[in-house]
C-alpha cells in the first residue's frame, strides 16, 4: 500500500472512498512483492498494481466489492490450468491479497491518512494490518513510527474533538516509539505488534507475523502484514560529467535522492544537472567523509582522475556502504588498484571495488553507460548474475532479501 502513498494521500485529502489491495505472501514466479498495491476509488479510478496484469481485473472487482459491503477480504490466487487466462497467475506463482475498504466515515480512516501522509513525505514509519484472523479483526490498522512523533496534521477532527483511534502510547519495546490506531484485540497485541512492527521498519522490512490475540508468538492467530516505509537510499555521483548526468536520471529512476559532487564549481551546476537532488562544490573524499551514508548507499566515482579517486576510494572502500563502483579504463584500474594499494587498502578492502563500473552491454554512448552501470547496482542489490534470462534456469524473481517501501528500499516476505 505504501508504495502508491502519493496518490492514496492525495485521495484522503480529497474525501474519496477507496479500497486498496496488498500483496500479503507470494510463492513461486509472482511478480510482484508483499506490500504491492492496487487501489480503486468510489469513481472506479484505479492506481498501482498487484502481479504486473495476471491478476489485476480479479483484484479490481474484489475493490469494487469492498467499496459496495465494507467488508476485508483476504484472497488467494494461483496458477489454473482450467482459467489460467481468466483469473489465474500464468507465471505459475501464488499470491495472497488483503482487500480493505477505507472509506471517508470509517473509524480506522485518520490512521490510514496519517499512514500514507508520512509514507508521501519520506518519514520513516510501518504500518501493521491484520491480514488473517478473526472477521471482526481483519483490516484492522496500527501506524508506528520510530522517534514517538505523531502526526504532524495533528489528531482531532474538523470539530476539534480527539480521535481516540490515533493516541499515541510508548512501550517498552524501543524508547518514544508510539502508535496510532489499534488492532482491535487485547492490549498485549497491540504492544507485541508495536514492538515487532518496529523491529521491521529498523531494518527497513516488509513482512508478516503470527501472533496469537495475547500477543504471543503463534502459527494459527493473527497474521499481521506490516509495511515499513523508508526515506529511498541515497547515490552519490562523484564527478559532474556527461555521464554523470545520464546516470542522475537514471538513479532518479530508479527511486535513489541523488546527489551529485565535484570540486569544480564550473561543472556542478543546477544548469548541467536539472535532475539532481542535491549538487555539492567540494573534494569527493572530504565531502563523503562529512556526508550520511548506510548500508543502502551506491557511491559512483566517475572522474577517472587520481588525485580524486584515490582519496575518495580510500575512504568509500572502508565504508559499510551497498555499492561502490569507479569509471575508468583496465588501465586505468590497475594504475588505481596500485595507488590504493600504496595507501594501505588491503585485498579485502580493494575486492569491494566494481571497476570498471558498469556491465558489459556494449554501451558507448552516456545513456548507454548509465543504464550498464544501472544493471550492475541493481543486479548487485538483488544478487543477480547479468546473464541473459533466455536459456538460463536461474529464478526470473528473486527474494529481494526485505526491500520496503521507498524505493530500493527493502521488502520480504516472512
Amino acid at each position: 500500500m505504501l508504495d502508491i502513498a502519493d496518490e492514496l494521500s492525495r485521495w484522503a485529502e480529497e474525501g474519496r472512498d477507496f479500497a486498496v489491495a496488498t500483496v500479503v505472501s507470494v510463492g513461486g514466479s509472482a511478480p510482484r512483492g508483499p506490500g504491492a498495491a492496487l487501489a480503486v476509488d468510489g469513481g472506479g479510478t484505479a492506481i498501482g498494481s498487484v502481479s504486473g496484469g495476471c491478476v489485476e481485473g480479479a483484484v479490481y472487482d474484489l475493490c469494487v466489492q469492498a467499496l459496495q459491503d465494507g467488508r476485508t477480504v483476504l484472497e488467494r490466487f494461483g496458477y489454473s490450468d482450467e482459467d489460467a487466462f481468466a483469473v489465474g497467475l500464468t507465471c505459475g506463482g501464488v499470491i495472497e491479497v488483503l482487500v480493505t475498504p477505507v472509506r471517508a466515515d470509517a473509524p480506522e480512516r485518520p490512521v490510514y491518512a496519517a499512514a500514507l501522509a508520512a509514507a508521501s513525505r519520506g518519514e520513516a514509519a510501518a504500518v501493521a494490518r491484520v491480514a488473517r484472523g478473526p472477521v471482526e479483526l481483519l483490516g484492522r490498522v496500527l501506524l508506528v513510527r520510530p522517534d514517538g512523533s505523531s502526526d504532524s496534521s495533528g489528531s482531532s477532527d474538523s470539530s476539534g474533538a480527539s480521535d481516540p483511534s490515533r493516541s499515541s502510547t510508548s512501550y517498552a519495546g524501543g524508547p518514544g516509539v508510539s502508535h496510532e490506531g489499534s488492532l482491535g484485540g487485547r492490549p498485549e497485541l497491540d504492544r507485541t505488534a508495536v514492538a515487532e512492527a518496529r523491529a521491521l521498519l529498523s531494518a527497513g522490512r516488509t513482512g508478516t507475523l503470527e501472533l496469537s490475540e495475547d500477543g504471543a508468538r503463534c502459527p494459527d492467530g493473527v497474521t499481521l502484514l506490516v509495511e515499513s516505509s523508508v526515506p529511498p537510499p541515497r547515490m552519490i555521483v562523484f564527478g559532474a560529467v556527461d555521464f554523470a548526468t545520464a546516470l542522475v536520471r537514471v538513479g532518479r529512476f530508479l527511486g535513489y535522492h541523488v546527489t551529485v559532487c565535484d570540486a569544480r564549481s564550473v561543472f556542478a551546476t543546477r544548469v548541467r544537472f536539472p535532475d539532481a537532488d542535491e549538487i555539492v562544490v567540494d573534494w569527493p573524499h572530504r565531502y563523503l567523509r562529512r556526508t550520511v551514508t548506510d548500508d543502502r548507499t551506491v557511491l559512483c566515482v566517475l572522474t577517472h582522475d587520481a588525485k580524486f579517486d584515490v582519496p575518495l576510494l580510500e575512504a568509500a572502500l572502508r565504508m559499510p556502504v551497498a555499492f561502490v563502483g569507479a569509471m575508468g579504463s583496465r588501465r586505468t584500474h590497475e594504475d588505481r588498484e596500485r595507488r590504493l594499494r600504496e595507501v594501505g587498502l588491503g585485498e579485502r578492502e580493494l575486492a569491494r571495488l566494481r571497476s570498471p563500473i558498469g556491465l558489459d552491454l556494449g554501451a558507448r554512448t552516456p545513456e548507454e553507460t548509465a543504464l550498464s552501470i544501472a544493471a550492475e547496482i541493481v543486479a548487485a542489490r538483488e544478487g543477480g548474475t547479468g546473464a541473459p534470462l533466455t536459456g538460463s534456469r536461474t529464478p526470473i524473481h528473486r527474494d529481494g532479501g526485505g526491500r520496503g517501501t521507498g524505493a530500493a528500499g527493502a521488502r520480504e516476505a516472512a
